[in-house]
């Protein structure tokens, strides 16, 4: 049966891949496409079984050809507004909705047909097609298939992440990490709370530090003016702490990140924020008072240099004549960093609609993707 993209996209939108959702149904049925196209996918499952990775190579075996990578989660649509089924596609005035249209099931819906088309034609140089699990949280599950391409006898010349940037090609996104400070105290009543240690005022004065490190990096750091907000940047997003009004608390949590560009050390800002840390526990004189920092997830930045290989490729493909960054991250980074493949972003649709109630791809992107691959496929029969 053959299939056209919108087609594996309505089949793909129906599965509700949520990232704390297993996605297995949907490997399977890709991999089952794959296979009645005579192509032969290799799953990469978790310790569960539940979730997977799927990667396929079309073509020659024994040479690197350009991979084309999207995630197949998607995020929740829990206490959302939405006017639509997120997760049945509907068509309405040359907008297909639905949870991942955007993000990023409709760039992988035209990469699976894509690798079916391939399968059909004599290529000189290998299509690869990788699928991952939970990049929402933190591009956790796509680690393993990086594990699995370090040993590999061949590893892809090149990579298309296919996030949605309105076609146009992206050669650079900050790097995150992830982090908690947990921070200890001493409790006691709070009548006599000058007695006790409260945590939540240690998490405060740690906050400040999280601040004025932002202040400095914004006012003399690193610059790179290619992203909207151009230096590297600190966030708290929660902290939590205390049980009752009358109970001075002893344990507090900040959750909080960087994004850091290429040229600044995720590291070096951690180290300046525990010497902060220490600084102000020690000035507390109490020996309860402690600010651990946990460093919980992180993956790198993506830079691409203006000049490689892979940016003059994809912009061939597409017809573009400029290169831009993108604020949020991909799993590019790991291909760069971790296996050294050069790496670009360009799918269709714009994440301006991703994570939102009635999310929707335009279906003269999805059209632009199927020509631009569609060029790839044109390239690699010749062989590049």
């Amino acid at each position: 049966m053959t299939f056209s993209t919108q087609d594996i996209l309505a089949r793909l939108i129906a599965f509700p891949t949520v990232s704390r959702d297993p996605n297995r149904a949907l490997i399977d049925w890709v991999a089952n496409l794959l296979t009645d196209a005579e192509i032969d996918p290799v799953i990469i499952p978790d310790e569960s079984g539940k979730k997977a990775n799927l990667y396929a190579t079309i073509g020659p075996t024994d040479r690197a050809g350009v991979m084309l990578s999207g995630h197949t989660d998607v995020v929740p649509v829990d206490g959302q507004n939405w006017t639509r089924p997120p997760f049945d596609l509907t068509r309405f005035e040359g907008r297909l909705y639905g949870r991942g249209t955007a993000d990023m099931k409709g760039f992988c819906a035209a990469a699976i047909n894509a690798a079916c088309q391939a399968a059909a034609l004599d290529l000189a140089t290998p299509l690869h097609l990788a699928l991952s699990y939970d990049e929402e949280i933190g591009c956790m599950g796509v680690r393993s298939l990086v594990t699995m391409l370090k040993t590999a006898p061949v590893r892809p010349m090149m990579c298309i992440v296919g996030e949605p940037t309105a076609m146009a090609v992206a050669s650079g996104h900050k790097g995150k990490a992830a982090l908690k400070a947990i921070c200890h105290g001493q409790e006691g009543h709070s009548a006599l709370a000058p007695f006790a240690l409260n945590a939540l005022h240690l998490a405060v004065d740690f906050a400040g530090k999280i601040r004025e490190k932002q202040a400095q990096l914004a006012l003399s750091g690193n610059v790179d003016n290619d992203y909207d907000v151009p230096y590297t940047t600190l966030h708290i997003g929660r902290i939590n702490g205390g049980d009752a009004l009358n109970i001075v608390p002893n344990r507090a949590e900040i959750d909080f990140e960087i994004r850091n560009l290429a040229e600044d050390s995720p590291a070096d800002i951690i180290a300046d924020l525990r010497i902060a840390a220490d600084k102000i526990t020690t000035a507390t004189g109490h020996e309860a008072a402690v600010i651990e920092i946990q460093e919980c997830w992180s993956y790198p930045g993506l830079l691409t240099p203006q000049n490689a290989d892979v940016v003059a490729f994809v912009k061939s493909l597409t017809g573009a004549n400029s290169t831009f960054k993108v604020a949020f991250g991909t799993e590019g980074g790991l291909f760069s960093a971790d296996l050294d493949v050069p790496t670009v972003i360009c799918g269709p649709g714009s994440m301006m609609q991703g994570h939102k109630p009635d999310e929707y791809v335009a279906e003269d992107q999805l059209a632009a993707c199927d020509k631009m691959l569609a060029e790839l496929l044109a390239r690699l029969k010749a062989g590049l």
